[in-house]
């Protein structure tokens, strides 16, 4: 695959670009055309992150005119709280950050979101850029501003919408990605196809080899695909009023049982139990035929994913899925498929055909095989 840059559309006519690498040898260039001469970046990792890549990027820093410090946040979904971004944002007051200084956020989806929030929010705002190291954040949580941190493990209840200068992709990264992260981060690829694009979906099962090989190329390009379509949909609702809803499938249910499951278990593995859910009723409400449902499920699987899970009561999943931040008013707000390759915003379900999907997914519900 040819070197490739995607623009992204923020409010107005500013756009930021998303570039696909495979080194960090651009970054410095990126970061000088932001012609900030003399002013201040603070790289934000931790502490899983920082010693396999600060070295490499402070090399590149070496070679532009900014002045640098670093913060190593503790690994893990446990630590997205307000509690570290308190530690952010005491570095940044004790190194003298000023509004024309900027953030870098070298980690995966929790160091990007802390980041970003801190970024958001420190002097009402300044700026930050998107160096993603997991699958996951390379597809989904580095692009479209989305920022926050949990609140008593209800999952990302505080938040800001702010966009990065640049996403800097480098797909390199993936070599050290451990395998339970990266089929984590399939979790979300998967779904981009799932919610609008058919033929994509397609594309991953027939490149399954290549891709579970982590061939640079193959990685690239499904990268690179599945920004276009999370791209594409942020760019029509970049403030989640309407469309940017879809992006949501799997996550009601999934958000549900990571938070019951205490993050335990992976995020994009509970987006696939949450895709598997949402797709059953999908088939419940006539929107999938048999056949469309059974592909999700294959899908998933196929990428070593799981579809099902156990230790949790479906009905905790119920209560903690109607109180998730997607509600509208008594309704909560959940995403079907209307065919593979279409995701909708459905507000018509009840409690009935919730904890029949949920009871579908959950194998405390299911009789043994004799």
């Amino acid at each position: 695959m040819e070197e490739k840059v995607l623009h992204v559309k923020k409010i107005g006519d500013f756009h930021y670009d998303i570039f696909f690498e495979k080194s960090f040898a651009q970054l410095s260039d990126r970061l000088n055309a932001l012609n900030r001469t003399g002013k201040k970046i603070c790289i934000v990792t931790d502490s899983n992150v920082g010693p396999l890549y600060l070295k490499a990027i402070e090399e590149e820093l070496k070679k532009t005119t900014l002045l640098y410090t670093f913060y190593v946040l503790p690994a893990g979904e446990i630590n997205k709280n307000l509690k570290e971004i308190e530690g952010i944002y005491e570095h940044l007051i004790v190194n003298h950050f000023d509004r024309g200084d900027l953030l870098a956020a070298l980690g995966g989806g929790v160091v990007g979101d802390m980041t970003g929030f801190a970024a958001a929010t420190y002097l009402r705002g300044i700026d930050f850029i998107q160096i993603p190291t997991t699958l996951l954040s390379q597809v989904d949580s580095s692009i479209g501003g989305k920022t926050g941190v949990d609140f008593n493990q209800y999952k990302n209840m505080i938040g800001a919408f702010h966009q990065p200068l640049f996403v800097y992709t480098n797909v390199q990264v993936l070599q050290t990605l451990p395998e339970i992260e990266f089929v984590s981060g399939m979790g979300e690829v998967l779904k981009h196809g799932f919610i609008r694009n058919k033929r994509y979906s397609q594309w991953l099962l027939k490149h399954k080899k290549e891709i579970m090989d982590r061939q640079l190329d193959i990685c690239q390009e499904m990268i690179y695909e599945s920004c276009v379509i999370k791209k594409t949909v942020v760019e029509n609702d970049p403030l989640e009023h309407g469309e940017r809803a879809v992006l949501n499938f799997g996550h009601t249910i999934g958000h549900a049982i990571e938070k019951l499951k205490n993050f335990s278990l992976h995020h994009g593995h509970c987006v696939s139990i949450g895709c598997a859910a949402a797709a059953y009723l999908s088939l419940k409400k006539g929107f999938l035929t048999e056949m469309e449902y059974e592909e999700v499920l294959t899908g998933l699987k196929t990428f070593h994913l799981p579809i099902e899970v156990n230790g949790i009561s479906s009905q905790d999943i119920l209560i903690t899925t109607k109180s998730d931040k997607k509600m509208d008013k008594e309704h909560i707000r959940f995403i079907l498929l209307h065919g593979c390759g279409n995701a909708v915003i459905d507000t018509s379900l009840t409690d009935g055909d919730l904890i029949e999907a949920i009871q579908k997914i959950n194998i405390e519900n299911k009789e043994p095989v004799i």
